[in-house]
Parts: structure tokens; sequence; C-alpha cells
């Protein structure tokens, strides 16, 4: 990468390495100092930062994707601008893994079964990102991520726009997107809706299974026009081994008239998962450049009916004659037949027949799927359900539990009341001011909130007490979010200042000026003149706490001497001795 990005984005996001370069971004690994977790750091190219256009587009970026929360969404967490290379970055959730379009140039092509069940969960992530208005126009390989776990994930709503902004901000005409995957309105600059991103995907899914996209050129204009003008060629006839059913998802996918594709991303899920469990898909049998639709498939092959013959039939003769009588026991038969089908009706709905398929059927295990996942697979196996909103830390629109339990035999037809998680629940933050910090933490922390402590001295509470906190008693917060307690390091501590060789009074004054209490002392010094001070105890630059005592050594002058004469016959000597 030929961009140097600042090492720290926000004081908060620490560069560790570059991961991908995109049409418009570097991705970087980077890690967030203030919650400890690795995250990835998405900066828009220096040059594209002075062009109002492509600023509003990342901007909208970080907007549109932090509005949406799904298990299948790379989620967004900040975003801002950095001074020191005058550009915008985006800070999101990061997948170690890598990019489906990695795994196709490994492996080749992918089994029809594991194309369906990646396909799957990025129609689920679109479906929900389309309920919320949101259409994410650059659906390719690249942009489906899948973990060390299989979990896939779909990031990069770069050029994505909300579908019912009132700003107006998508224009016609503006091409956006990789022509690899364009819809073909897309390629002609049209308005697009969520059918332009199930276009897409089904672009991905005829790559998975055959290696290759549908269509290649030159240019990203020369690949356009094919996907307006041009049809590809049926997924069987590039991989023999694509079962009948999946190339009819495929191809309804991407059919070129949205009305003929799958109506939402949700329809398209729906049949990837009825391919998974061997049922009949609802796709149409289409041949590329054929006629309409006629007939759903099967997900298996099956043989042809045992009555069907290649001969041609025996000539028709003309019809035998019929009798009056012939004709009439005919009506009155098919009328007999008619009145038996209509009492039959009748009778199941009233109950009289009650239920030939009833039986006890066992409850399959739904926890952890989407609710309309759950729904789809019990209202399979021919039981109700009902959805209870539940509050919960798993995403939204999760199944957390279920009633009755998975494996427990039940009547067909019975109903199956499903707890699905409302995602997690905002709490109150409670009042910690006055706390010990310890307890505080440990209470934020039970209630999944993040405690950042400030430290300041207050000269009237111990060291360790909260003395204030933000956000407030009884605001609302999500979990995960930051609590930031300002906590009492105890009184505040004061340098000694230096006040060696000033006169006893001023320095006295400027002790006590900083908060010491004062007291002196005297000591002879035979070149400090008498009231000036000598040395302090503590010395100059330790720090006490405010209100302690420091002493003050200053000088009496020089010591004083007296001398005694000793006369004896031989000599004279003095004796000197200090005076108290």
């Amino acid at each position: 990468m030929t961009q140097q990005p600042a090492t720290v984005y926000s004081d908060r996001y620490e560069i560790l390495r570059p991961i991908a370069r995109g049409g418009m971004a570097d991705v970087y690994l980077a890690h967030d100092q203030l919650l400890d977790r690795p995250v990835a750091l998405k900066v828009l190219f220096p040059e594209l930062s002075v062009d109002p256009t492509f600023v509003e587009r990342f901007r909208r970026e970080a907007q549109s994707a932090a509005s949406l929360s799904h298990p299948n969404i790379v989620p967004i967490y900040d975003w801002g601008e950095s001074e020191t290379d005058n550009t915008y970055f985006i800070v999101m959730e990061y997948v170690d893994g890598k990019p489906l379009s990695s795994l196709i140039r490994a492996e080749g092509t992918l089994l029809p079964d594991r194309a369906a069940g990646i396909a799957a969960a990025v129609a689920g992530a679109l479906a929900f990102a389309h309920k919320n208005g949101v259409i994410h126009r650059d659906v390719k390989p690249g942009n489906v991520l899948i973990d060390s776990n299989g979990h896939v994930k779909v990031t990069d709503f770069g050029i994505a726009r909300a579908a019912n902004t009132k700003g107006q901000l998508t224009q016609t005409g503006a091409v956006m997107g990789t022509a690899t995957y364009f819809s073909p309105e897309q390629a002609q600059g049209h308005d697009v809706d969520a059918r332009s991103d199930v276009y897409s995907l089904g672009v991905v899914l005829y790559e998975m299974v055959t290696g290759d996209p549908p269509f290649s050129g030159e240019s990203p204009v020369a690949i356009a026009y094919k996907h307006v003008r041009e049809e590809p060629s049926a997924p069987r006839e590039v991989n023999s081994a694509i079962p009948p059913a999946f190339e009819a998802i495929v191809l309804q996918a991407m059919a070129k008239a949205p009305a003929d594709r799958y109506p939402s991303a949700d329809e398209l899920r729906a049949d990837l998962l009825r391919y998974r469990q061997g049922r009949r898909v609802v796709a149409a049998a289409v041949v590329p450049g054929g006629g309409p639709p006629t007939q759903t498939v099967a997900a298996t092959r099956q043989a042809p009916p045992a009555a069907w013959s290649e001969e041609p039939p025996p000539p028709a003769g003309p019809p035998p004659a019929r009798s009056r009588t012939g004709v009439y026991v005919g009506l009155l038969l098919a009328m007999l037949a008619v009145l038996l089908v209509l009492f039959y009706l009748l009778g199941k709905a009233l109950g009289i027949f009650g239920d030939t398929a009833s039986g006890p059927v066992t409850v399959p295990s739904v926890v952890f799927k989407t609710a309309d996942e759950a729904q789809s697979i019990l209202e399979d196996a021919g039981l109700k359900v009902t959805r209870q909103p539940v509050g919960n830390d798993a995403a939204a629109n999760t199944v957390v539990g279920q009633d009755p339990p998975p494996n427990t035999k039940v009547d067909k037809g019975s109903t199956v009341t499903l707890q699905v998680s409302q995602g997690p629940q905002p709490v109150k933050v409670p009042n910690l001011v006055g706390d010990d910090q310890d307890d505080a933490k440990a209470e934020l922390q039970r209630l999944g909130l993040e405690a950042q402590v400030v430290t300041q001295p207050d000269d009237t509470r111990k060291e360790g007490v909260v003395l204030s906190q933000d956000p407030k008693q009884g605001t609302d917060a999500q979990k995960g979010s930051v609590v930031r307690l300002v906590v009492s390091g105890g009184k505040a501590k004061v340098q000694v200042p230096s006040v060696v060789g000033q006169d006893e009074t001023t320095a006295a004054s400027e002790l006590g000026g900083a908060g010491f209490k004062v007291r002196k002392v005297t000591e002879p010094s035979p070149t400090v003149p008498t009231g000036r001070v000598i040395r302090s105890d503590p010395g100059a630059g330790a720090q006490l706490d405010k209100g302690s005592t420091v002493t003050l050594v200053v000088s009496a002058g020089p010591q004083t001497t007296t001398t005694t004469p000793t006369t004896t016959t031989s000599s004279t000597t003095s004796t000197t001795r200090l005076l108290p």
C-alpha cells in the first residue's frame, strides 16, 4: 500500500498492519486501546478526501452500515476524521478469516450445497438491510467474509445508499458497484431496488459453482454491456455436476428483468434452504433466452414416469359415436365426483373427518437460528408458530428459546412458541458517586458496561472514592458502552518550592502560600547571612500532602569566639570555646 497512515487515530485506534486495499480506501488491522480489542480500520484515500462527493459517500457508508445489526453483517463501531492525514476513517469489527473470493481462487469450484449455505447467509443479511431501507449495490465475493468458524458476514456498504432517503443522494445515471456483478439496471444507470442485490448474489452463486463469473470482458463497459444484452451460459453447461434445481435458482436470481427474479432476498434465501433440505424449490426451470418459466424443479434428480415412452402414439381414428344415454351418465358421474370432493372439504373444515396427516411429530431444534428460518423449518414440519419477543444479548431476530423444547413429540398442527431476541436491551446507568472505585467497576461489569477511570486530587474525599460519573444516574446505555468515572486521588500533592537564600519572613510566606505549615530552627553559618534560609527539610522539589510541615533552617550568623589569656614563664596560649 502506498498510503502511510497515522499511527493512532482519534487517540484510540493504533494501526498494526495492512489488511486489504479497496476501491475507495485502505483497510488496516488496528487495536482499540480503550476497549482492548482488534478492529478493522478503513481509511479513505487522501486524494478522495478532498472531493466532497466521495467524502459524503464515505460518511453515508458509516451511517447506513452502523444502523444495521445482524449476525451476518459486519458492524460499524465508529467513524471520524484524521487531522494528521487530512482524511476520513471508519472503524468496524475485525473478522478473522478470508473473503469468499480467496476461497474460490483456492478451491476452483464449491459444492452446490456449500455454495447454497454461503449464499443463504448472504441473502439473510441483504434481506435485513433491505427491510431497513439499505441497498448494498456492491455484492461480490470480495465483500463476503468467512471467519475461522465458517460464519459468513457481509461487509463494505461503501456505496450503499438508504433506499428511502429523502435527500435524493442516489442520482439516476450514477453507476456504482463492480461491473462483473452489476445488475442490468445498475449497468444502465437506472434506479435500483432490492432485486438488484438479488441479481448480484445470483452472479456470486454462478461463480461459486462454475469457478468463473458469467461474463468477462476487456473493460467494465464491455462487461456491463453483456449483463444487459447477453445471456450467460447455463451453469450445467460449464459444470455438469450442478443439479437442475440449483441451476434453476441461479438463473431465476439472474433474470434480466427484475420482475422475473425472486421478489426479495428473503424469497431467494428460502429457496436456497429448500434446496439444502432436499425439498422442491420454487425456482422455475428457466432456459437462458427462452420463454417464460412454467414449472418448479425438484431438488433431486427424478426418474421419468413408468408410463413414459419414446414411441409415438398410434394415429388417432375418428372418435367413436356415443349414445345420448352415455353422455348423461358421464355428466352424472362428473357431478357426483364434484359433490364428493366438496363434501370432503367441508367435512375437513368442520373437523368431521379429522386430519389424516395428523400424528406425532418431533419438534426440531431451531434455537440460535433466525426467526424467519426457524418458522420455515417448523411450518415445513407441520407445526404452527408464534413469536414471543424477549430481551437478550443475542443478535436481534435470533431464536433464543422454544416451547416445546427440541425433540419433543407433539401432534401435527401443534403450536411452537419461539422466544425471539430483540437484541441487547439498554440498561439504566446506576448511581456510583460516593462508591469505592472497585465496587463501582464491579457493578458496571455486572450490567455489561465498561468503566473508564480518571483520577484527580481531592482534599475532602479519601483516595479511591468516585467523585462524579458520565453518563449520569438513570441514563439508558447499551451494553458495552463506556461510563467515565472521576475518582479521588486523595489530597493533592504539593511541590516544596526552593527558598534557600531568602530571608526567613519571605520564605515562610511562600511556603505558607503553597499550603505548608512552617517550623523554624537556627544554626550558625559562616557563609549565610543572619536571617537567611540555609536549607529546608524536606528540600525543594519534594511532593508533600497539602498541610504538611516544612522546616526552615535559618542562619544565626557566624559562630562567636572568646580568648582567655594564660601567662606562663615559657609561653602564652589561647583557648577558644563556643558561646551558648
